[in-house]
């Protein structure tokens, strides 16, 4: 499949020290290696956002795309990515998600068409750090870097979303496994639990 993927890995981590969450280690093996045996199935170019270094993953290319504005989250992470894509699209995924899938990307990404973002929404809400979006969304990015709006979620209300409710992430899974993610160190306690249990 030709398509890009961004990872979002700038994060300041500072319930983690500062650390960098896409090395922490689940089930034995760093996030950051998890995503892109994951991704390097249904892409084919990778963007690291706000990472300094860049793996070799061979048959992918993976590119070091620094913010353009900087402190406004992952929101500037996607401004980032839409000026670095070079194509109509880019899956966002947030460096600290363990268990996204090469099928549930592909999914994403494959009804992009006709919508700005394709979002996960579970009874949780919108997981807009899991999702597809559009060239389309640079503007209203753009206006909400420039009012200080940097919540992901509320950008979803100046766009148009697809949204991919439970009934259609089951197909890939749990959905709660798919798009969990460590903003604690009780989270990757819970999330070490789901690894000793899954593959």
């Amino acid at each position: 499949m030709a398509a890009t993927v961004a990872i979002l890995a700038g994060g300041r981590a500072t319930r983690f020290d500062g650390r960098d969450k896409g090395a922490l280690l689940v089930g034995g093996r760093s996030i950051r290696d998890r995503q892109l045996h994951e991704l390097s199935q249904v892409a084919d170019e990778i963007l690291l956002v706000g990472a300094s270094v860049a793996p070799s993953v061979p048959g992918l290319t993976i590119r070091l795309v620094a913010d353009r504005v900087r402190g406004a989250g992952p929101l500037g992470g996607l401004d980032a990515a839409l000026a670095a894509c070079r194509r109509d699209h880019v899956m966002i995924i947030a460096g600290d998600m363990p268990y996204v899938s090469a099928q549930l990307v592909a999914y994403l990404i494959s009804v992009a068409e006709g919508a700005d973002a394709v979002v996960p929404r579970t009874e949780r809400g919108y997981h807009p750090l899991c999702a597809v979006y559009a060239r389309g969304c640079e503007r209203a990015v753009a206006a909400r870097l420039a009012s200080g709006a940097f919540a992901m979620k509320d950008l979803l209300a100046d766009v148009r979303v697809r949204a991919v409710d439970a009934d259609e992430l089951t197909m890939f899974g749990d959905p709660d496994r798919l798009l969990a993610n460590l903003n604690t160190p009780a989270d990757l306690e819970r999330i070490e639990a789901l690894a000793s249990h899954q593959p």
